[in-house]
């Protein structure tokens, strides 16, 4: 596993997020919940501009939220789907590099060294923001920028 375990304090700009939301394992919810949004990402498409992939996180009380930035508030969104303007703020970015079948092993392990490190969390979203395409970036080369929000 290829993950920075160096974390970099930086700030995540509020953005525009369309999202599904399931509540349970994380395991499980996961990815249903991609696999139902990947299918209403065309029509997402048809009157909005999607500027990247995120998941939003909290894991205490197990919610998850697969989802999208859009460039401004949707105008029409399919069903099922819901809409916030996410605030954002400051996080501690570490990164992994490589297959997202490797996220759970990563987040334990970032959640290992913020523990170690006595980093403050505040109470706030964890993100998952999945840098590239993985239909045009090959397994090895995926990045994922796992967000820790930070007092």
């Amino acid at each position: 596993m290829s993950l920075n375990e160096t974390p970099e304090i930086v700030t995540w700009p509020p953005t525009h997020y369309v999202f599904l939301e399931r509540v349970g394992p994380f395991m499980e919810n996961a990815p249903q919940a991609w696999g139902d949004l990947h299918k209403m990402v065309p029509q997402i498409e048809e009157s909005n501009r999607i500027t990247g992939y995120l998941s939003l996180y909290k894991v205490g009380p197990k919610i998850y939220r697969a989802g999208v930035a859009v460039a401004a508030p949707p105008r029409k969104l399919p069903g099922g789907l819901r809409y916030e303007e996410f605030k954002g703020g400051k996080y501690s970015r570490f990164e992994l590099t490589g297959s997202y079948a490797q996220l759970p092993q990563a987040i334990g392990r970032v959640f290992e060294i913020v523990e170690e490190s006595g980093i403050k969390m505040r109470e706030d979203y964890n993100i998952e923001n999945y840098v590239h395409d993985p239909r045009t970036t090959p397994v090895e080369k995926l990045v994922t920028q796992i967000l820790i929000p930070t007092e």
